[in-house]
């Protein structure tokens, strides 16, 4: 069972979301080089035939998709939605902040990599990937490594609590 609420959950957020960052990316290649945002003054188009455009579009589709399947893993480990809401917007929000709190920078930003939003987030860079945590493709991998040990632990919880 939740494996199939796994597939139709992804299914559906991954159809939405390459819905909306397609209407983003066009709105973008619409509005910015109004605003000066062109090829003459050393910006790359906002279109998805520029590579780095296309990744961190495709990559914010697949973002959206594993986060939902996190969130899914989770409710099924806690069975309550508000506690799940509340873990899963604590796990993506409060540990960015409290890694602003370690004030040794090379250890921030070694833990930067394991933190499944900055990490997953990195997707979405189109320049200056070179100071980034971790790559924009090891980022989502670290994601997608969050999801499935929330999946794998809720289906062993499922098959505990309700055999």
């Amino acid at each position: 069972m939740l494996a199939a609420k796994a597939i139709l959950l992804a299914a559906l957020v991954l159809v939405a979301s390459a819905v909306a960052v397609f209407g983003c990316v066009l709105a973008g290649h619409l509005i910015l080089p109004g605003h000066g945002f062109t090829t003459a003054r050393g910006f790359h188009p906002v279109w998805l035939s520029y590579g780095p455009t296309l990744r961190a579009a495709c990559g914010s589709a697949l973002y959206l998709g594993l986060i939902a399947l996190l969130s899914l893993g989770v409710a099924a480990i806690v069975r309550d939605t508000a506690v799940a809401i509340g873990v899963v917007l604590a796990l993506l929000y409060l540990s960015p902040i409290v890694l602003g709190f370690i004030g040794n920078p090379h250890w921030q930003h070694r833990l930067e990599r394991w933190t499944p939003t900055i990490a997953g987030l990195t997707i979405q860079a189109t320049t200056g990937l070179r100071g980034l945590a971790i790559s924009p493709w090891g980022g989502l991998g670290v994601l997608g490594i969050w999801a499935a040990v929330a999946l794998v632990v809720g289906a062993l919880a499922l098959r505990l609590r309700d055999a």
